[in-house]
């Protein structure tokens, strides 16, 4: 029997174990995986200072995420924070206000037909903070080479002005694309992509870090709950499965689309299997169940899930705690505390 000293010191370790994981979880994000920790740790040293950014990560991995996150860590936090996507810019075909320069520039009165009034460019906005450039692999030549000259001194002039402008921001750019390929095939210019590249940071696929899902399903319940008002408080078990056996092509931005129709849809305070969208329910025959078929809180169920990793990073590893929590990306003292907290036992 556990002697009320025994639970104290229990307690007061978890205490220090979810201290630990706030210390390392810099701004918004979310996840406690191995993959998303060394991500944290590249934040929190790019947050240090301004050298250039370039983020890779497939489509809903958190670009955006990531790179606000760093500017929020960052001196530069009191200043502003300005998104530039930069596909479908053009050349100067079409709406001249919709190209490149004129979007990263801005421009005066009169500049071309329809300028009716001045029009601060993005660059002009983010004067002091950071300017986030998305999709940069998108750029054409054109487009590239006039973002490696305001690179060179970050100065520029609004088109249709005459004006010499200077504008002190940090920039952070964001491809889905490999640039190196990119730049090996002629279609990205070396010189832009070595002034982009002084610092890399790689974002995992949201099935490379499957141990995050449930933890993210319960951040977008929470998020869901107060945006609409909703009392979603759990996830079924069939529920679970499905997103534990699903690949996620889209990403953290697919399940968070995934949690809030499933929250809208559901008539009680549980998410159930049939609330999820189709494409999770194909196969679902030969999807083989992760935990008892039942409702329970999402924190027992996540416990489960938890001990059923341990447990098989301890037999893969023989038994052996400081194998397995190398395997895990955590310390053998966090690895004996879940041990002991979740009555695992070693020898099975």
């Amino acid at each position: 029997m556990t002697t009320e000293a025994e639970e104290i010191e229990r307690l007061k370790a978890e205490i220090r174990e979810l201290r630990n994981i706030i210390d390392e979880k810099p701004g918004k994000m979310v996840g406690n995986s191995g993959e998303m920790r060394e991500v944290y740790k590249q934040i929190k040293k790019c947050a240090k200072n301004d050298a250039q950014v370039l983020i890779y990560g497939n489509d809903g991995t958190g670009k955006e995420l990531t790179a606000h996150t760093i500017a929020e860590l960052s001196a530069r936090k009191e200043q502003p924070f300005v998104v530039m996507g930069c596909a479908n810019l053009s050349e100067g075909f079409g709406n001249p206000a919709n190209t490149f320069e004129s979007e990263l520039f801005g421009y005066e009165r009169g500049a071309f037909i329809g300028a009716n009034s001045r029009h601060l460019g993005k660059a002009e906005i983010a004067n002091g903070g950071t300017l986030f450039l998305d999709d940069v692999s998108a750029l054409s030549p054109k487009n590239q080479e006039i973002l490696l000259r305001f690179m060179q001194d970050q100065s520029f002039y609004r088109q249709g002005g005459n004006i010499h402008l200077h504008s002190d921001v940090r920039l952070i750019a964001a491809s889905s694309k490999n640039l190196e390929s990119l730049m090996q095939q002629k279609l990205f210019r070396e010189d832009l992509f070595y002034r982009l590249n002084i610092v890399q940071i790689s974002l995992p696929d949201l099935a490379q870090r499957k141990s995050d899902i449930l933890l993210l399903a319960e951040h977008f319940i929470s998020q869901v709950n107060l945006k609409y008002g909703t009392h979603v408080v759990r996830l079924s078990t069939p529920a679970i499965d499905m997103l534990m056996s699903y690949h996620w092509p889209g990403n953290v931005q697919e399940l968070e689309n995934c949690i809030e129709r499933a929250a809208l849809a559901t008539s009680d305070d549980c998410i159930h299997s049939h609330n999820l969208p189709p494409t999770l329910q194909t196969d679902e025959s030969a999807r083989k169940p992760m935990l008892p078929n039942k409702i329970a809180p999402l924190s027992t169920l996540m416990d489960t899930y938890e001990k059923e990793i341990l447990s098989e990073a301890l037999k893969r590893n023989g038994g052996n705690m400081s194998a397995a929590a190398r395997d895990l990306s955590i310390s053998p003292r966090v690895m004996h505390y879940k041990v002991h907290r979740l009555n695992i036992n070693i020898s099975e």
